[in-house]
């Protein structure tokens, strides 16, 4: 049997779930603005349903979004409150060997990559955002890309900082390959050769979407891993609006979600967890799974 990395589930949609607040742009970013005692209970939970990486609240915290909802001061003391909760949520699990990842999401809002610079522009910003996660972290998550220049530009910020990097890119809902930009899953793959990152693989799009496509990532050789929303369908989001009208699947329960991972645990990849609307629930069933089945479920 293999280790496997386990990482916790969508902190966005969950924060949402337990606030008080109605939905805003900065989405989860917001509540940990007002309500930081949600976000360490989210990671809490999940470290207690079994997950062993917990992925910092950081997906709204770039200089681009904040500065456009009035907030570019707050950039690095959110940064900073991020860590501090995550590591908080350790020590109030007390469970050994729980690892910190940084979170490099795409810059401008998800799934849009008709915003997307070249690599050279979006590279200096990726590093900023890099920079200010890695000395209290343990490894880098790019999640969520959907271009071939965000995902080389997150990657060389991340292998820079000199932590693991694994880089997850987002594809259409249909089963073309394809990123959300339209370029070749295959391209994005072929861009990513030769750059040491530490892995690779699929997110924030459905999980059938996954399974049709998980030969092509293993195919690289590389490390891979997946982790899939648990949303009905998502097109780009409007820059400035919320998250509210998202709909999530009823099919995806915690044992169907499990039944799925674990199918991609079978046919090779090392990690996985789950993304927007893949609660607590889901990854502990996930945990029991894997127990079961033999793997030995690390952080990294």
């Amino acid at each position: 049997m293999s280790d496997i990395i386990l990482k916790d589930g969508g902190t966005g949609q969950e924060l949402l779930a337990r606030s008080a607040m109605p939905p805003h742009p900065l989405w989860s970013c917001k509540v940990m603005m007002e309500e930081p005692e949600i976000v360490q209970s989210v990671h809490a939970d999940y470290i207690r349903a079994g997950a062993r990486l917990i992925t910092l609240n950081t997906y709204s915290v770039t200089p681009e979004r904040l500065t456009r909802e009035g907030e570019p001061d707050m950039f690095f003391p959110l940064q900073q409150r991020a860590l501090d909760l995550a590591h908080a949520a350790c020590e109030e699990v007390g469970v050994e060997g729980v690892k910190l990842a940084a979170c490099l999401p795409p810059l401008h809002g998800s799934y849009r990559p008709d915003m997307s610079k070249s690599h050279a522009d979006l590279l200096p910003l990726y590093q900023e955002v890099a920079n200010a996660q890695a000395d209290g972290c343990d490894l880098v998550i790019a999640e969520t890309l959907s271009s071939v220049s965000e995902i080389t530009a997150a990657a060389q910020a991340g292998v820079e900082t000199g932590l693991p990097t694994w880089v997850f890119m987002t594809l259409t809902d249909d089963d073309s390959g394809t990123l959300r930009s339209g370029e070749p899953l295959s391209e994005a793959l072929s861009a990513l050769e030769g750059t040491g990152i530490a892995g690779v693989g699929i997110n924030c799009c459905k999980p059938e979407v996954i399974s049709a496509n998980i030969t092509t990532v293993l195919a690289t050789g590389m490390s891979s891993g997946a982790y899939a929303n648990g949303f009905i369908g998502i097109d780009a989001l409007e820059i400035g609006g919320t998250v509210d009208g998202l709909k999530a699947r009823k099919d995806l329960t915690p044992e169907a979600h499990a039944d799925l991972a674990m199918q991609w645990v079978a046919q090779g990849l090392h990690f996985i967890g789950g993304c927007c609307e893949i609660g607590p629930s889901h990854i502990a069933e996930l945990a029991q799974r894997l127990a079961a089945a033999g793997h030995t479920i690390v952080g990294e």
